[in-house]
C-alpha cells in the first residue's frame, strides 16, 4: 500500500488502512500451501483527504499555543518537534535535537528502515530441509514471528505449520519423517534486550527473540495481545509441527539443517540418492528443501508492529534490517544496521544511540526532531517504500494503541480524535508521541513529542501528552 501523505496534500485523495482482516487465515481444508500468496484485503478510507492549498500555520502562533499547554503540566520536561510536512519546515522546536528516551516510538525508525532495506513486498520464508540422517527432518527458522500453527493463529495471513506438515508429507510420499529437528541458528546473542526491566521476559509485552517461533511466542493467541510468552519459543514451534506431522513431542531437538540446507537451501531434489528423509523410494539428498511457508508482506509486519506497539516483531523486523546489511541478527547488529540506514536515507544519525528496536530498552535516546523528520521523509514521493509507515499508525480515538486516547476524559483532547494519526510510547516515568496530523486549516503536519521524566503515571501523563498533539490539529495557529 504505497500512500503518499504528500500525494494526498495535492490530490486531495483520501488516506486508507486495511479492511476488514476476517478470513485472512481461512479455515478450509488443509493441504499442500497454495502456489500464489495470501490474498490482499480491500482497502477502506479512515482519514478525509486534505487541501492542497491549505495554509501553513504560524511558528509563533503554534509557540505560543503549546507553551502555554506545555508548561506547567505534568509533560513539562516534554522534549519536541513540530515539522510542517509538505516543506520540512521546522514551525515548533523544544529541545527538539535533545536526544530522549524514546519507549515505543522508536518503532517508527524499526519502521523506516526495515521498510528501506527490505522492501513492502519481501516476505520472511519458514522452510522444512531434508536432514543428515534418515527419519529426520529440519524446520528452519528465517525470523518470522507472526508464523501460526494453524487457523486459529495470532497474526492475520500468517505462515501456518499444519499446512508446511502437509507439503512435508506430500514430499516425502509413503516415507513419513520420525524426529524433528529446529535450526534457529540465524539468530545470535542474547534474546532478550538491553536495558530492558527485569520483568519484560515474563509479562506478555515481549518474549525471548528467536529466529523460530509462533504467534510472537503467545503460548496461547486467544489470550490477545499481551498473553503470556513461552520461555522456549523455537521448542514450542517445534512441537506444535511435530504434532501437525503426527509425532510425539519428544520427536523435537534442537539441530542444524545440514549444508546446503540452511537459509539459502535449494528446492527439493528428489531421487538424488545418498542419506533420505524417509528412507523411501521419494528419496531427497540432506538439506534439499521439502516445503515452505511465508509471512505476510513486510507492509502487514510494520502494521501489526505500528497498531499495536508489538514489540517481539519490532525485534524481528530489525534482525531483517541487520540481515540486508551484512550485521548480525542480533540486538547489536540491528541497532548498528537501523542506524547505517538511517544515514543512508539522509536522516541525522550520529546523535541516535539504539539497544533495541521496540523501545523497551531505557538505553536508547533520539531525538524528536529526527522523529518528525523520518516523517516528513516518509511523505516525500522520492522515498515511496516509507509511505506504508502512515498505514500502521494508530488514529486518535479509533484503532489501535490510540483507541482509548483523545476522546476521555480530557473533553480538550476530542480535537484530535480521527485526524491524529501516532505511534504511542510508555515506560514508567516515560511517555511519547509521534506521527502526524491534520490542523483545523487542512494542513499535515509530523511531530514528536517525548518525555522521559514524568513524575506520574500513565493515566495522567498520556492525556496531558495527547493535549499537544490536540492543541495542533484544532489551531489554525496563523
Amino acid at each position: 500500500m504505497s500512500v503518499l501523505v504528500l500525494a494526498l496534500i495535492a490530490t486531495g485523495l483520501v488516506i486508507v488502512r486495511p479492511g476488514p482482516v476476517a478470513g485472512w487465515l481461512g479455515a478450509g481444508p488443509v493441504g499442500p500451501a497454495p502456489v500464489t500468496d495470501p490474498p490482499e484485503p480491500a482497502l477502506s478510507p479512515v482519514l478525509a483527504g486534505v487541501a492542497a492549498d491549505a495554509p501553513m500555520p504560524s511558528p509563533a502562533a503554534v509557540q505560543a499555543a503549546l507553551d502555554q499547554v506545555i508548561g506547567g503540566s505534568v509533560v513539562s520536561s516534554a522534549h519536541v518537534s513540530v515539522v510542517d510536512i509538505l516543506t520540512g519546515q521546522s514551525i515548533y522546536a523544544r529541545q527538539a535535537d535533545t536526544p530522549t528516551v524514546p519507549a515505543s516510538t522508536t518503532k517508527v525508525l524499526t519502521a523506516a528502515t526495515v521498510l528501506a532495506a527490505r522492501g513492502e513486498a519481501y516476505r520472511i520464508p519458514t522452510r522444512v530441509v531434508a536432514g543428515a540422517n534418515p527419519g529426520e527432518v529440519v524446520l528452519v527458522g528465517a525470523g518470522d514471528p507472526t508464523l501460526a500453527a494453524n487457523a486459529k493463529g495470532y497474526y492475520p495471513g500468517a505462515g501456518r505449520l499444519d499446512q508446511l506438515a502437509q507439503q512435508v508429507k506430500t514430499a516425502l510420499g509413503g516415507s513419513p519423517p520420525s524426529k524433528v529437528i529446529i535450526d534457529g541458528s540465524l539468530y545470535s546473542g542474547p534474546v532478550d534486550g538491553p536495558g530492558w526491566d527485569s520483568y519484560r521476559p515474563t509479562d506478555g509485552y515481549a518474549a525471548p527473540i528467536a529466529a523460530l517461533m509462533m504467534d510472537g511466542g503467545r503460548i496461547d493467541p486467544a489470550q490477545g495481545k499481551n498473553g503470556e510468552r513461552t520461555m522456549k519459543p523455537d521448542v514450542a514451534a517445534g512441537q506444535a509441527f511435530a504434532k501437525a506431522l503426527g509425532l510425539p513431542q519428544d520427536a523435537v531437538t534442537r539441530g542444524s539443517a545440514p549444508a546446503g540446507g540452511g537459509q539459502n537451501g535449494a528446492p527439493a531434489a528428489r531421487g538424488s540418492g545418498g542419506p533420505t528423509a524417509g528412507g523411501g523410494a521419494e528419496a531427497v539428498a540432506p538439506g534439499s528443501e521439502l516445503g515452505r511457508v511465508q509471512s505476510p508482506p513486510m507492509i502487514r509486519l510494520v502494521e501489526f508492529m505500528l497498531n499495536e506497539s508489538d514489540n517481539v516483531v519490532a525485534e524481528a523486523l530489525a534482525r531483517q534490517v541487520a540481515l540486508a546489511r551484512n550485521q548480525p541478527a542480533s540486538f547489536a547488529g540491528g541497532a548498528t544496521a537501523m542506524v547505517a540506514v538511517l544515514a543512508e536515507l539522509g536522516l541525522p544519525a550520529n546523535n541516535i544511540e539504539l539497544s533495541d528496536a521496540s523501545g523497551l530498552s531505557r538505553r536508547n535516546r533520539i531525538p524528536p526532531s529526527t522523529l518528525a523528520q523520518a516523517l516528513t521523509l516518509a511523505a516525500n514521493p522520492s522515498r515511496p517504500e516509507l509511505a506504508s509507515v502512515f498505514a500502521g499508525l494508530p488514529v486518535a480515538a479509533w484503532s489501535g494503541t490510540l483507541q482509548q486516547r483523545f476522546a476521555s476524559p480530557a473533553v480538550q483532547n476530542r480535537a484530535g480524535a480521527g485526524v491524529v494519526r501516532a505511534k504511542t510510547g510508555t515506560l514508567s516515568g516515560v511517555n511519547t508521541l509521534s506521527g502526524v496530523l491534520t490542523t483545523a486549516d487542512g494542513r499535515v503536519l509530523a511531530f514528536a513529542a517525548l518525555a522521559d521524566q514524568v513524575p506520574t503515571g500513565p493515566e495522567v501523563a498520556q492525556p496531558a501528552l495527547d493535549r499537544i498533539a490536540a492543541t495542533l490539529a484544532a489551531c489554525g495557529c496563523r
